[in-house]
């Protein structure tokens, strides 16, 4: 597994001979006439390039196949717009594989040095692991660098080598904020952090902790357990669980989700005494989707255990323009061969939102007398404002990361299995919101005492997988019944051994006279001799 910090060192050696490549890229040149030069240089210096850096393989949500269509949407709209796009100034997209790892890093390199030509701003790469190395290039070279991804705590510092990064997606902290939110509203403070181990882009284990890194700041009581898809992974988590705290948040596939669920169930671990919650990245199907129903001999089953699970996704506005913008996206995507539901996802409205917030920032810099050379002014003009996405309304903070907006998910009609949102965050202004007329099932149901430290409920399989009233009802009457033998026992015993002493008593009285008056029989007959 390759480290952030894996190709610094190579990062670094490439600089010197990168710069005699920029030196000698404006070198050579004919006898041209001095107006076709500044015609050339004009057109020049209002050329924006583009370098997109994403994987070619579609199994990626954020492909370039994927992606490719968002962009091209935003460059035609921001052509047929005629006020955002500066006058004379044309976007130039150049697309590369990123493959998720060195190639990003790689093909910005080959761009400078082989092409002699410098991006202006570098769109990705999402993978963690491919960012890093290029986002502190990008901070070198000053060229601004904005993604979709790269949503991991260790980019959260914009001061150093990750001060050219701007993230238009809410980055796994800002999930931290609204799950503290949540917990504040119920007064919780102890968690169990549940996560499928993939032990390559770990998009679970990044998430779990930005969840944790929030959670750790506010003093919370935290445990974690990770797993991997083996064998026997639904038995170990069920034992973590009931080994540990009893609000579980997890992240892993769909259907791990579900077989987590079902086993919890069938060791009567939904009725109350926990509280399971499910993280839903990406807005896409591939990541803790909440939906129980598969269509096997589970479903009855999975839906009584979903009516025990919530679900945090992103939250979803949508415009009327988002509509034409999805049916654009998808039938290019269905064009290269793609046929899933997941066309529209948090990354390809991110890429979209991300050419738009360029050249608004573009235009503030070009504004106040600068050039689009200036990468560190156009990127601190993309920090902290709102502008208009193509879902709704985009925030960025002070530090480069879009605020997180949020919805909680949940069973409504227990039924008809019935999934609605109960509640959404507002990450800007960092409000929780139920709606009204929405009962919420933990408020009821969840018993949970945070001085009871790690004191849990006993939890046996049963058949019925959970207690009904007139069960509990008859565990009560007999405890109670129980009790009553048991104390009248023991008093019973009491005056029983009470008896028995002062028996024992009066024939040691009577023993002791009747030897006493022998003696004194005894005695009087030696006197009388």
């Amino acid at each position: 597994m390759p480290s952030f910090f894996f190709l610094s060192f190579f990062t670094c050696s490439l600089v010197a001979w990168l710069l005699l490549a920029k030196s000698t890229s404006g070198g050579g040149g004919g006898s041209s006439s001095p107006g076709a030069a500044a015609a050339a240089a004009d057109e020049e210096e209002k050329a924006l390039r583009v370098l997109v850096l994403l994987p070619k393989d579609n199994t990626y949500l954020f492909s370039l196949d994927r992606v490719r269509p968002a962009i091209e949407y935003a460059v035609r709209s921001l052509e047929a717009n005629g006020t955002l796009l500066p006058a004379g100034y044309k976007l130039r997209l150049f697309y590369e594989d990123s493959d998720c790892g060195n190639w990003a890093l790689f093909s910005l390199v080959d761009m400078v040095a082989l092409k002699r030509q410098w991006p202006d701003l570098l769109l990705g790469p999402v993978c963690e692991y491919a960012a890093a190395p290029v986002a502190r290039l990008a901070s070198h070279w000053n060229l601004p660098m904005i993604s979709a991804g790269t949503l991991a705590s260790a980019f959260n510092a914009k001061t150093g080598e990750y001060s050219h990064l701007t993230r238009v997606s809410p980055a796994y902290a800002k999930m931290g904020e609204m799950f503290l939110a949540l917990f504040r509203r119920h007064q919780w403070t102890r968690v169990m952090l549940v996560y499928q181990e993939d032990k390559e882009q770990r998009n679970c284990f990044f998430a779990v902790e930005g969840v944790h890194a929030v959670f750790r700041d506010a003093a919370f009581h935290i445990e974690d357990f990770a797993f991997d898809e083996g064998a026997k992974y639904v038995d170990d988590v069920v034992r973590a669980v009931q080994g540990g705290e009893r609000v579980v948040i997890m992240c892993a596939s769909s259907d791990a989700i579900r077989n987590i669920m079902l086993a919890a169930h069938r060791q009567g671990m939904t009725n109350g005494d926990y509280a399971f919650f499910n993280i839903e990245l990406f807005n896409s199907s591939s990541y803790g989707n909440g939906s129980w129903k598969r269509g096997d001999k589970y479903d009855l089953e999975a839906k009584q255990a979903y009516s025990s699970l919530q679900t945090v996704t992103l939250l979803r506005t949508v415009k009327p323009e988002f509509e034409k913008f999805a049916m654009e996206v998808k039938s290019s995507a269905q064009k290269q061969g793609i046929n899933d539901d997941d066309y529209v996802n948090m990354f390809v409205e991110g890429f979209h939102d991300a050419i738009i917030l360029y050249i608004l920032a573009l235009r503030e810099v070009l504004k106040n007398g600068f050039t689009k050379k200036d990468g560190e002014k156009i990127v601190h003009q993309t920090w902290n404002r709102t502008y208009e996405g193509i879902a709704g309304p985009v925030s960025i903070d002070a530090n480069g990361d879009r605020y997180g907006d949020f919805s909680l998910i949940a069973m409504t009609d227990p039924e008809t299995g019935t999934q609605q949102v109960i509640g959404n965050y507002y990450g800007k202004q960092g409000r929780l919101e139920m709606l009204p007329n929405i009962n919420d099932f933990w408020e009821p149901k969840l018993r949970i005492d945070d001085n009871r430290g790690t004191e849990h409920p006993s939890n046996t399989p049963c058949k019925s997988c959970g207690l009904g009233e007139s069960a509990v009802t008859g565990i009560v009457v007999g405890a109670l019944l129980g009790a009553g033998l048991l104390m009248a026992f023991y008093f019973f015993r009491k005056k029983y051994k009470i008896t028995i002493e002062r028996r024992s008593q009066l024939e040691e009285y009577n023993i002791g006279k009747h030897r006493q008056l022998r003696e004194d029989s005894i005695r009087s007959h030696f006197s009388a001799a």
